[in-house]
């Protein structure tokens, strides 16, 4: 395997994530509570982690802050544009994989 310097990983991880806070972005179609239930995270499980990321490095960020970031938009703006009701069943198979810090 190629040995990567501390720099070029956190280079290829921030392009690794940028890449795919795009493809979220593109797939507006796929609901938070589908990538939950087949994933275990979401776009505010990334967010979240940004969010927890600039705080530990003494960046204030806001819940908000952070979410624009991800979604590329308001959060509530986003929610109205894509967000759908999701089914019974969907609903149902998130409580019962739910991780406890959701």
């Amino acid at each position: 395997m190629t040995e990567l310097s501390d720099e070029q990983k956190r280079d290829f991880e921030a392009a690794a994530f940028r890449r795919l806070v795009q493809h979220l972005r593109e797939r507006s179609d796929v609901q938070n509570i589908d990538l939950m239930n087949l994933a275990g995270f979401c776009r505010n499980c990334l967010s979240n982690w940004y969010r927890d990321a600039a705080n530990a490095e003494g960046v204030d960020l806001s819940k908000d802050q952070s979410r624009e970031i991800v979604y590329g938009m308001p959060y509530a703006q986003w929610q109205a544009l894509n967000q759908t009701e999701a089914s019974d069943a969907k609903k149902a198979e998130f409580e019962a994989r739910r991780p406890k810090d959701h």
